[in-house]
């Protein structure tokens, strides 16, 4: 649905973007990710046709959005991270407005007017002017401007940026919603929120993309030190001292008491370790006759991923290498 093809943007010898290039399919939602200036907007800009680049192509549904942009806008719906709202108008009469401005011809206005309303939720809010709204629905009234046309596409840029938890996860449900019938870029630096509603996720950082796949497989392939979560019956201290004492064990995390007799812990093993660690493990409690009562690997979060691959969490001696996911160094000079 969008083809994204070596996208470089360069504002004098600083590039915004460098040979960016991926594609999202029909029907699908997907997590766009990264720290602030790491060319996310400029992203969702071009691809709306809003700015243009200087080399590279995006195509929407086949159509260029430098060559034939009317026909590849008519396919998008863009919220951008302030939705340009004219506070004095009414709901309704706001989107009346787009609704003339994109010169919709399918149906007549007050029907398809109507379904938008109710289907992000805010017909209840139809004759009040939007300046007295809160932000949450000042948002959903962003979101029902950019479904004006029904548009195939979603282009969603921080849509959540500023709300309380409540609002978010109002704004969130109505995301979900919209994906079942509907190609969606979300572009945010919450990854909670991408993890809840993304299907695939790419990371971007200073312009170049570090990461793609869904969350679930970057969570598995994460090139980080393996963590275990146990649960021990014994005494805190005895505990601590075993688990201290075993190789590779570079780190103990008490997480506090299960029970009155049971004690949880994390620890975290270095990349050495084999599969004999696990038999290590038991003997090593089983010597001191303190049974193991629950053990389970603890996958990477997203953001200890997004920390990783960004750099956030890197240093010199410690770079980020290519991994089983698609994953490249950021080896560029700084921007």
């Amino acid at each position: 649905m969008i083809k994204v093809s070596n996208l470089t943007k360069a504002y004098g010898d600083k590039l915004a973007l460098d040979n960016v290039s991926f594609t999202v399919n029909k029907g699908e939602v997907m997590g766009f990710l990264g720290p602030n200036s790491a060319g996310k907007s400029t992203t969702m800009n071009i691809i709306t046709g809003y700015i243009s680049y200087t080399s590279g192509s995006v195509t929407v549904d086949g159509i260029d959005i430098l060559e034939n942009p009317k026909e590849a806008k008519k396919k998008i719906g863009y919220l951008p991270e302030m939705p340009p709202l004219y506070l004095d108008m009414t709901v309704e009469e706001y989107l009346e407005f787009v609704y003339e401005l994109k010169k919709i011809k399918k149906e007549s206005m007050e029907e398809h007017i109507n379904g938008i309303l109710e289907l992000v939720h805010i017909d209840d809010v139809r004759g009040r002017r939007i300046g007295n709204l809160s932000k949450g629905y000042k948002q959903r009234v962003g979101l029902a401007g950019a479904l004006i046309g029904d548009p195939e596409v979603l282009i969603l840029d921080e849509p959540t940026v500023g709300l309380d938890p409540n609002q978010i996860i109002e704004i969130r449900n109505v995301i979900k919603e919209l994906g079942k019938t509907r190609t969606i870029i979300l572009s945010s630096h919450i990854l909670s929120e991408v993890s809840a509603v993304c299907e695939r996720v790419i990371i971007i950082d200073k312009g170049k993309i570090v990461a793609e796949d869904t969350p679930e497989n970057l969570s598995k392939n994460t090139d980080e030190n393996q963590r275990l979560m146990l649960r021990v019956s014994g005494a805190e201290n005895d505990i601590q001292e075993v688990l201290s004492s075993l190789e590779h064990v570079v780190a103990v995390k008490p997480l506090g008491t299960f029970d009155d007799t049971s004690f949880d812990f994390e620890i975290e093993l270095d990349s050495e370790f084999d599969s004999e660690f696990n038999k290590k493990l038991f003997f090593a409690f089983a010597e001191k006759c303190m049974p193991i009562v629950m053990q389970k690997k603890i996958e990477a979060s997203l953001e200890d991923i997004f920390l990783q691959v960004t750099g956030s969490a890197q240093t010199e001696e410690n770079e980020i290498k290519p991994n089983e996911f698609k994953i490249t160094t950021n080896d560029s000079e700084e921007d």
